[in-house]
């Protein structure tokens, strides 16, 4: 089978020769950290999938804010700098270079003229730059007889708005200004119908993507209410474009326990969770279980599993292997696979994901 036909029935509960094979990425420092990335010039995720043999995906995507705001310095302290990034907020970054989060202090908009004129300036449906290069995107990554998935990506109805307000601002917003944040989510979403009108006619998609991380250890950082009312209509307006192109296959990215709104992406026809973080949504056999023939999953293992070594990486996947063999379920690290994973350790999990999975 071709890597394209082993994604699409796969993701759609057919027998396959063997599991799609593929991984997360790893932190910027493993790169430095681990002998076969440093020694070999590897700086990136890209290189690595190479470089390791996992089956290639691919995909196209929409722009979202255009232009962003001017990153900038606005004052340093000995151990941080606070910067202005490309979402307008007020950030605190490390100088160490380690990889983290920033602290973000303030958001650009804090009421309505705000996003008023943040709108006006950033998310012109006019902009010229959102007419999508079709004839540059078919050469660049398209050719006759393609042999892996191809994905469209349709946006972020909910987190981007998380990002440029912090989550406070949401959290304050959505009881303040409700109008103003289901405007954000509306725009987002328009943004995203007029991408797919330009692309879905030109290109045979496998799968549509989404990103959110929406959601924390504790579930999901806005009411269930909210979720319900502002953002599933918006998900319906995509998803139904999407099956008048014979698209099914429709995951979001979102990290912490997103259990709570399971039934929500549903309803709004979003059909597969990635990366499923094992920590915040249990063990990933539970979701299976509970919506089986509904929910797929595209990761799942543990990620602090893999750092135990050979052993309980072997006993947990061993547990997952049924549910890989009915379909619907691509195991792989639940998130970029962290520095405190031993290079030795993560090849071992290779392995044996390849021996139980019959990645050959």
């Amino acid at each position: 089978m071709t890597g394209r036909e082993r994604f699409n029935r796969q993701m759609h509960y057919q027998k396959v020769d063997r599991c799609f094979n593929m991984e997360f990425g790893y932190w910027d420092e493993n790169f430095k950290a681990w002998p076969m990335f440093r020694d070999h010039g590897m700086t990136n995720n890209e290189q690595a999938d190479v470089a390791l043999g996992f089956d290639r995906m691919a995909g196209i995507g929409a722009r979202w804010m255009n232009p962003p705001f001017p990153e900038k310095i606005i004052r340093e302290t000995e151990k941080s700098r606070i910067i202005q990034n490309g979402d307008g907020l007020l950030a605190e970054i490390s100088k160490d270079g380690h990889s983290s989060i920033p602290h973000f202090l303030e958001s650009s908009i804090k009421g309505p003229d705000d996003w008023r004129r943040c709108k006006e300036e950033r998310f012109r449906r006019d902009d010229p730059a959102r007419k999508i290069d079709v004839a540059g995107i078919k050469n660049r990554m398209l050719t006759s007889g393609r042999d892996y998935p191809l994905g469209v990506d349709c946006g972020s109805m909910i987190g981007r708005v998380r990002d440029i307000l912090t989550i406070e601002g949401l959290a304050y917003h959505t009881y303040d200004y409700p109008e103003m944040v289901e405007d954000m989510v509306e725009t987002s979403c328009v943004l995203i119908e007029d991408f797919l009108d330009q692309a879905l006619p030109e290109f045979d998609f496998d799968y549509a993507s989404g990103w959110e991380d929406i959601c924390y250890n504790r579930g999901p950082l806005v009411s269930l209410d909210f979720f319900e009312q502002v953002v599933v209509p918006r998900y319906q307006r995509i998803s139904a474009k999407l099956r008048r192109f014979n698209i099914d296959i429709y995951y979001t990215d979102c990290d912490g326990d997103l259990r709570p709104i399971i039934p929500l992406l549903l309803k709004g026809g979003i059909n597969t969770l990635f990366p499923f973080e094992v920590n915040g949504n249990g063990n990933p056999v539970g979701v299976l279980e509970k919506y089986e023939g509904q929910v797929r999953i595209m990761g799942g293992v543990d990620k602090m599993v893999l750092a135990q070594g050979p052993g309980p990486t072997r006993a947990y996947l061993e547990k997952l292997l049924p549910w890989v063999e009915k379909g619907g379920f691509i195991p792989h690290c639940d998130h970029r696979c962290p520095p405190n994973v031993s290079q030795v350790d993560y090849l071992a999990y290779l392995d044996i994901k390849e021996e139980l999975f019959g990645m050959h």
